[in-house]
């Protein structure tokens, strides 16, 4: 036991050192109280199977399965050839993404391996959670499982990847519900992020020839908007959470970015500016397609076709849809660009009712 005593001080010394290693935060706390509660003797080979690795000079025994499973990690890299070009690049990992119920294996066992070899554990273990479906466990018995490729076909799969990243925050247990699914679609993306893109390019596509309008004479209002977006979207901040799993927080700024342009539209009132004052109107145009193009380019991890299409009836070039075009005078919209006829990106769902 004495080697499992000094195991034990290394893995918590490494936590320790590592406050990042675990995550999201409740798993960290639960492996911690695991490894803090002693740890225990762990036989690498089973003899109640006569399949799997043999152990050398051991025919009876073959490797236990989560130790020769691991390894995999190390050897679809290259090793024990820690020279090749694959190794350098890919060891250590940077996220193993595992399923709560296999934490302890990548959590524990792993990196005392790894450290146990002289190598390098991953960079960061992240657990993600369990779904029920409507309160229920899924499972054959229920009769309940998820079919994906219905979820898609009736709502859309970009659709899809928002509902999952949005609803719940990522690597917790979350409950499928479809009355939730339509309402985060049609409240989200249909009413705010959609109506924002479709009643803006639309109003263009009639009223300026199609073509981006020119701004000038930007006003308080026009900066206040920029600036809500800009402090919205802040990169520094998104990248952080990005860093840390965090999706539903960062899908939580793009929609307030949203909501802002959607109050100024409302407030600004092209449709009445066109009647008073064309030049007004041409500058809110622009304003609220600038912040379009910011919205649709932090969407396109979690929505990549939507955002896409977003970005095409900007008519933004392919090589400026990256998150260093956010910001930057270059990378602005070219006042007289002509755009494509608007398409809808978000319909709306309407539940079909029994006849």
């Amino acid at each position: 036991m004495k080697q499992f005593s000094c195991l034990k001080k290394e893995d918590l010394k490494f936590y320790d050192e590592n406050p990042e290693f675990i995550l999201p935060q409740s798993r960290r706390n639960e492996v911690i109280s695991f490894v803090k509660s002693g740890m225990r003797d762990l036989s690498i080979s089973r003899t109640a199977m006569n399949w799997g690795v043999a152990v050398p000079s051991e025919p009876k025994h073959v490797m236990y399965v989560w130790l020769d499973a691991l390894t995999n990690y190390l050897t679809a890299v290259g090793y024990p050839d820690t020279q090749a070009e694959s190794y350098k690049r890919y060891w250590p990992a940077d996220l193993h993404m595992v399923g709560k119920d296999i934490l302890r294996f990548h959590a524990v066992y792993w990196p005392a391996f790894l450290m146990a070899a002289g190598l390098a554990p991953p960079k960061r273990v992240f657990a993600h959670g369990w779904w029920t479906n409507e309160g229920q466990k899924i499972s054959k018995s229920l009769g309940n499982v998820i079919d994906p490729y219905e979820l898609m076909k009736t709502y859309g799969l970009d659709q899809m990847r928002y509902f999952l990243m949005r609803a719940v925050p990522f690597g917790n247990d979350g409950d499928f519900s479809r009355d939730r699914l339509v309402g985060i679609i049609n409240s989200e993306l249909a009413n705010n992020i959609g109506n924002l893109v479709q009643r803006t390019l639309s109003f263009i596509a009639k009223n300026c020839d199609g073509k981006l309008p020119e701004a000038s004479d930007y006003q308080a209002a026009d900066r206040e908007l920029s600036q809500a977006v800009r402090m919205a979207l802040d990169i520094p901040a998104i990248a952080g959470l990005m860093e840390h799993c965090e999706f539903h927080k960062v899908l939580e700024r793009i929609i307030e970015a949203a909501n802002h342009a959607n109050v100024y539209i409302d407030l600004q009132a092209p449709w009445t500016l066109k009647k008073t004052d064309v030049k007004r109107m041409g500058t809110v145009l622009y304003n609220l397609c600038e912040q379009i193009r910011k919205i649709a380019i932090l969407l396109q991890p979690f929505m990549p076709f939507a955002a896409e299409k977003m970005l095409d009836q900007l008519a933004v070039a392919k090589d400026s849809r990256s998150l260093g075009s956010i910001s930057g005078e270059a990378f602005c919209l070219k006042p007289g660009t002509p755009l494509p006829a608007p398409q809808g990106i978000f319909p709306r769902y309407i539940e079909e009712t029994a006849k």
